[in-house]
């Protein structure tokens, strides 16, 4: 017979699964991104900018689903080892440009082989992980536009 509180079960929560495997995930990655001195936020940065070498901080709050409050302290650090340039549009003083740097893009060469490391640590059969990465967008897509119409 079901409880009133059933609902209340953490084993009866999709968003715990989610939150433990995307910290695990990350834990996963850490001894990767350590040895290039990259943590996984300055990581999916630098991958955002490696694919689109210049972009308003803006568009990379977008594509990471990060606020300018937690993107500009990753930024800022980027900058200061050499990743990344921030400059101020000339079109829009409200803009802040972000472009990647010669030795960002040095850096890519370096961490060409991450995403083959952490795969083999994962060891999911390819099938499995492109249904599990199609069945994530689709919730992030909806749960996206769900936010966007929050007052």
């Amino acid at each position: 017979m079901a409880d009133q509180y059933d609902p209340l079960k953490l084993e009866n929560q999709l968003c715990f699964p989610l939150y433990a495997c995307a910290k695990e995930v990350v834990k996963a990655y850490k001894p990767y991104l350590d040895a290039l001195d990259l943590t996984y936020t300055q990581y999916i940065t630098m991958m955002v900018l490696w694919e689109h070498r210049e972009l308003r901080v803006k568009e990379v709050g977008q594509y990471l689903y990060l606020d300018s409050s937690t993107l500009t302290p990753v930024l800022k650090r980027m900058e200061e080892k050499g990743y990344l340039s921030r400059r101020r549009s000339k079109t829009d003083e409200r803009d802040l440009i972000v472009s990647v740097t010669e030795e960002g893009m040095a850096l890519r060469e370096r961490a060409l082989s991450v995403p083959a490391r952490l795969a083999a640590c994962v060891d999911l059969e390819p099938e499995k992980a492109q249904f599990l990465y199609g069945i994530l967008y689709e919730l992030l897509g909806k749960l996206d536009s769900n936010n966007s119409k929050q007052p």
